[in-house]
């Protein structure tokens, strides 16, 4: 896995085969990151990373100035690997890395953000909730946006802030603003 762009373009990070996330891949991160360049300024972009696994996402946006990013994570282990990896990088001030599971933090959250991106095992399902969790407790800022990557079994179409949808391979990313 790599950082794509930015002031860390082309590291690599190594996931030993024993992780359990599901990264998104280096090819759907680059569609991903095409889309959001033509959208945002990143530098300072307030950035919430849910079920961040590997923090490919969270190194992603830190590399392109993205600051303050929270990379919420439940896994002991990926949490620690996140954690230690964004030192290792040179991340330690931008990116802050809180244990918790993400239906319990999202009611505490007291800040907004610029963009919300959430990255949940495709098979569970309590994930289709987290459009309204995000929209009923505020977090975004105004032009704000939620990113949600999903598998094709889902569809967010109907739902009111339901933007767009952006496909790359079997990976899908649905937009809310």
């Amino acid at each position: 896995m790599r950082i794509i762009s930015g002031t860390h373009k082309g590291r690599r990070f190594q996931v030993g085969s024993k992780f359990k996330a599901r990264p998104t891949t280096d090819f759907a991160k680059e569609t991903l990151f095409n889309v959001l360049q033509n959208l945002y300024e990143f530098t300072d972009l307030a950035v919430l990373d849910l079920f961040s696994g590997t923090g490919g996402i969270s190194y992603e946006f830190a590399s392109r100035g993205a600051n303050p990013i929270f990379s919420i994570e439940q896994n002991i282990k990926h949490y620690e690997y996140i954690r230690k990896n964004s030192e290792a990088l040179g991340f330690g001030d931008s990116i802050n890395t809180i244990k918790a599971n993400v239906f319990s933090y999202l009611p505490k959250i007291n800040q907004k953000f610029d963009i919300i991106f959430a990255d949940p095992p495709f098979d569970m399902e309590e994930t289709i909730k987290l459009p309204d969790l995000i929209f009923h407790h505020s977090l975004l800022n105004t032009d704000g946006i939620f990113i949600f990557e999903h598998s094709e079994d889902k569809d967010f179409s109907k739902h009111p802030h339901f933007e767009r949808i952006v496909k790359r391979g079997s990976v899908y990313f649905s937009f809310f603003e």
